[in-house]
């Protein structure tokens, strides 16, 4: 495909409510999305970096920029572009895996909606819908936690995720447990913690967790192998797998049984589908990942947890979890499940009017016919 131009938007969606983590508070959703324009089709992509670098050191309009002056000029000088080039043509920029990412997606969407292919059946999916968790933020009280788990209960979500820090986590997870019982519960910690605090993480082993998440930070990877030998629950690494290469040194060294994939953060859902079929080979369970991510971006975590090797419930929650009114069609939850697109592409796309009436910055970059790259309006 001869890209022609590209579109990135910058949006911005209410939450319902806001999302405390031990990274900070969100209250709305600004999202970076990039739409692709090729000769013959189009496709979208959504960058899942935060406003600020506090869960990467990638940053919104870190993205925007990076992808302005460096990542499109590589493209629009390759004169046909498929979805397995684009690391490739990519990859003397160092780092930025999240606008990489977003990239790759919208070429991967036009590629297969041109072809007539959904993701799903191109990554290899095997399921025609994928159990949906939860994730619940650190919250001011007990009481208020409670409730809000309770809520997401109700609405069929088989899995809960908290988050946790020093000081809210043995308690919290105990006061779950006793109000819940045995649902299928796990922790994230966001990397909150030192392996001198392995004593405190040990006593969340008598609570039967499917997991503890990113316990330490990125770069300790034989700290979490230290740790693994010191709890009964398994370990999950999130923010230390950056690839497939980091995913296999993760595994060698015992650092973690499970892994968290999120395609932004490992550049790419075709790096996503090499660190699954990596995992499986090795007994490694894995399950997705969320950012909160609008529908674009929750379409392609649903197709891509249709993998076989997802054995555990992912962050594929309905849109009402995050949003009154998503970019998209609305993601339903039925019965603890939400359905794998089967649409070509990624199976979504946004809808014109609430494009946009939620746009807040529009960028148009066009490669003329024989000529470098140039920018051509903002807004």
């Amino acid at each position: 495909m001869r890209i022609t131009r590209v579109e990135l938007r910058t949006i911005a969606l209410p939450l319902v409510a806001p999302f405390q983590t031990s990274l900070g508070t969100e209250y709305d959703k600004q999202a970076l999305l990039v739409h692709v324009v090729t000769d013959d089709t189009y496709g979208w992509g959504e960058c899942v970096a935060s406003p600020e670098p506090v869960y990467s050191s990638e940053y919104l309009a870190g993205a925007r920029d990076v992808i302005t002056s460096f990542l499109l000029p590589a493209l629009f000088a390759a004169p046909d572009v498929r979805a397995v080039d684009v690391a490739r043509l990519l990859g003397h920029i160092s780092g930025h895996r999240m606008a990489k990412a977003a990239l790759e997606m919208a070429v991967l969407d036009a590629e297969l909606r041109q072809s007539g292919v959904s993701l799903a059946r191109h990554l290899g999916g095997v399921v025609d819908r994928v159990p949906s968790g939860v994730s619940v933020g650190i919250m001011d009280s007990l009481p208020e936690l409670l409730d809000a788990v309770g809520g997401y209960l109700d609405q069929g979500y088989v899995r809960v995720k908290l988050k946790i820090e020093p000081g809210w986590d043995v308690d919290v997870v105990d006061a779950v447990r006793e109000r819940f019982g045995d649902i299928a519960l796990q922790v994230d910690a966001n990397a909150a913690y030192t392996l001198a605090d392995a004593h405190q993480l040990a006593k969340l082993d008598r609570y039967d967790l499917l997991l503890v998440e990113q316990p330490l930070a990125a770069d300790d990877l034989r700290q979490h192998a230290e740790l693994a030998h010191r709890l009964r629950t398994p370990i999950c690494l999130d923010e230390s797998v950056t690839s497939a290469r980091s995913a296999a040194d993760a595994i060698s060294i015992g650092a973690c049984r499970i892994i968290n994939i999120k395609a932004g953060r490992v550049g790419g859902y075709l790096e996503a589908a090499r660190i699954h079929d990596l995992a499986r080979a090795n007994g490694v369970a894995v399950w997705c990942g969320g950012m909160v991510e609008t529908g674009l971006g929750r379409a392609a975590n649903i197709a891509l947890a249709s993998l076989p090797g997802f054995s555990l419930p992912g962050d594929v929650s309905g849109s009402d979890r995050f949003f009154d009114e998503d970019i998209t069609a609305p993601i339903r939850l039925r019965d603890g499940y939400v359905d794998v697109p089967t649409a070509a592409g990624t199976g979504a796309a946004p809808l014109d009017e609430v494009l946009e009436r939620r746009t807040v910055g529009r960028h148009v970059v066009a490669r003329p016919p024989g000529a470098p790259s140039r920018e051509v309006s903002r807004r």
